[in-house]
C-alpha cells in the first residue's frame, strides 16, 4: 500500500519463517535474471519475479517451509499503491464524462473537507498537505474512511495546498471517497465496470470485507510485524485488504497488471486529452520517497528515467510482505512487472528491484 513508513501497514503475525531457499545460480547473460538472483542470494527476498509480457524469469521460491517453486505471471499478489493508478483512471474517467473538474474542491463530494481549499487535482498529484493517516490508525482494529481521514484532520497539514509535493496515502482515501459520492455506485464497483471488466483483468479483485487470504495461486508473503518487531520476519501473508481501500487495496497478478499499463497508455481507458494530463502536469520528485533522480509524478503515476533513455510509467507499491515496480516504457520498449515476496525498498535491495525493472525495459524494442 504504501511507498514509505509501510511499518504502519497491519500485519497479522505467524510463526518465524526459516532462512530463505537460494535461488539457482546466477546467469550473468540475463541482466534481468542477474537483478533477481541478487535479491535472493544478497538481499534475502524469499522470492522475486519478473514479467515482461513474453517471458516470465523467478528466483527463490514460493514458500519458504516447503520449497514451493515461484509462481508464475498469473500468481496473486497484493497490488499495495499500484493500486493508486487505478484509482486516478477511475477519476479521470469521471472528469471526462463531465461528473466532476479537476479544480473542483474536494468538499464538495467529502463534508470533512468542507473548510479546506484542497482539489481534486491536488489529491490526485499528492499535492494536497494532507498529513498521512496510516501512521494513526490502529488496523487490527479497522474503522470507515470517514473515521481515517478524521485521524488524519486532527493533525496539522503538513505544507497549504498547492505549495509542495509530498507522499500521503491520504490522498487516496479521500479520492476514494469522492469517486463514491460523483458516482453513486462505490469506488470499488466503479473501478470494475470502468478499468477491471473492459480490460478483462478477470484476475484482479477487491478483498471482501473481513477477507484476510489471497485467493487463487500465490506466493506466501513475509515482513516484519510492527507490532511484534521482536519477532523477526514472519509470515505476512494475510492481510485485511479491504481496509487498505482506494489507496493500496486491489489484489492482481503480474500478468493483470501488464494488461492494465497497456490497456490505459494505449488508448483503452481515457480519451487522449485525459492520459496527457496524467503524465504532462507532473513535479518533480527526483530523490524524494523511493522515487531515483529524475523522476515525476503526475495523476496516481510517475516517470522514471531508463539507463538506455526515456523512461518508463508506472507508480509501485510496498507492504511489509511485498515489493512491486514496473510499467510501462517510451518508445516501444515495452511493459514490465517486478515483484518480491517482501518489503524491498530501500538499500540494496531497492537498487535490484529497479535495476531488474530497467534491465527488462532496457533489453530490446518490442
Amino acid at each position: 500500500m504504501y511507498r514509505k513508513r509501510v511499518a504502519t501497514a497491519v500485519l497479522l503475525a505467524s510463526a518465524i519463517i526459516g532462512a530463505a531457499v537460494p535461488a539457482a545460480s546466477a546467469q550473468p547473460a540475463d541482466p534481468v535474471q542477474r537483478q533477481l538472483d541478487l535479491l535472493v542470494n544478497s538481499d534475502g527476498v524469499p522470492g522475486a519475479l519478473a514479467y515482461d509480457g513474453r517471458t516470465t524469469r523467478t528466483a527463490g521460491v514460493a514458500d519458504t517451509g516447503t520449497g514451493r517453486p515461484m509462481v508464475d505471471a498469473r500468481g496473486r499478489m497484493r497490488l499495495a499503491s499500484d493500486t493508486k493508478a487505478f484509482t486516478a483512471t477511475a477519476v479521470l474517467r469521471l472528469v471526462a464524462d463531465g461528473r466532476i473538474r479537476l479544480e473542483d474542491r474536494a468538499g464538495r463530494y467529502v463534508p470533512q473537507l468542507a473548510e479546506r481549499p484542497i482539489t481534486i487535482r491536488q489529491l490526485l498529484k499528492q499535492t494536497s498537505g494532507l498529513p498521512e493517516y496510516a501512521t494513526l490508525v490502529d488496523w487490527t482494529r479497522g474503522g470507515t474512511p470517514e473515521e481515517y481521514l478524521a485521524l488524519s484532520l486532527k493533525e496539522k497539514p503538513v505544507f497549504d495546498p498547492g505549495t509542495d509535493w509530498g507522499y500521503s496515502n491520504t490522498n487516496y482515501l479521500v479520492l476514494g471517497m469522492v469517486i463514491d459520492k460523483a458516482s453513486g455506485v462505490g469506488f470499488r464497483t466503479y473501478v470494475e465496470r470502468t478499468i477491471l471488466r473492459p480490460l478483462h483483468l478477470d484476475d484482479t479483485y477487491w478483498p471482501a470485507p473481513g477477507e484476510l487470504s489471497l485467493r487463487g495461486p500465490h506466493a506466501r508473503n513475509y515482513g516484519v510485524n510492527p507490532a511484534a518487531p521482536e519477532a523477526g520476519r514472519v509470515d505476512v501473508t494475510d492481510l485485511p485488504g479491504y481496509e487498505f481501500g482506494a489507496s493500496g487495496g486491489l489484489v492482481s497478478t503480474p500478468k493483470d497488471l501488464n494488461a492494465f499499463w497497456d490497456g490505459l497508455f494505449g488508448g483503452r481507458l481515457l480519451p487522449d486529452w485525459a492520459l496527457r494530463m496524467m503524465t504532462q502536469d507532473t513535479t518533480g520528485i527526483g530523490g524524494r520517497d523511493v522515487y531515483p533522480a529524475g523522476s515525476r509524478y503526475g495523476y496516481g503515476i510517475a516517470s522514471i528515467p531508463l539507463s538506455c533513455g526515456g523512461v518508463y510509467w508506472g507508480h509501485g507499491g510496498d507492504l511489509p510482505g511485498d515489493s512491486v515496480a514496473g510499467g510501462r516504457a517510451t518508445g516501444g520498449r515495452g511493459t514490465v512487472t517486478v515483484y518480491t515476496t517482501t518489503w524491498a525498498a530501500e538499500g540494496d535491495s531497492l537498487r535490484h528491484l529497479q535495476g531488474a525493472v530497467d534491465a527488462a525495459l532496457c533489453a530490446k524494442r518490442r
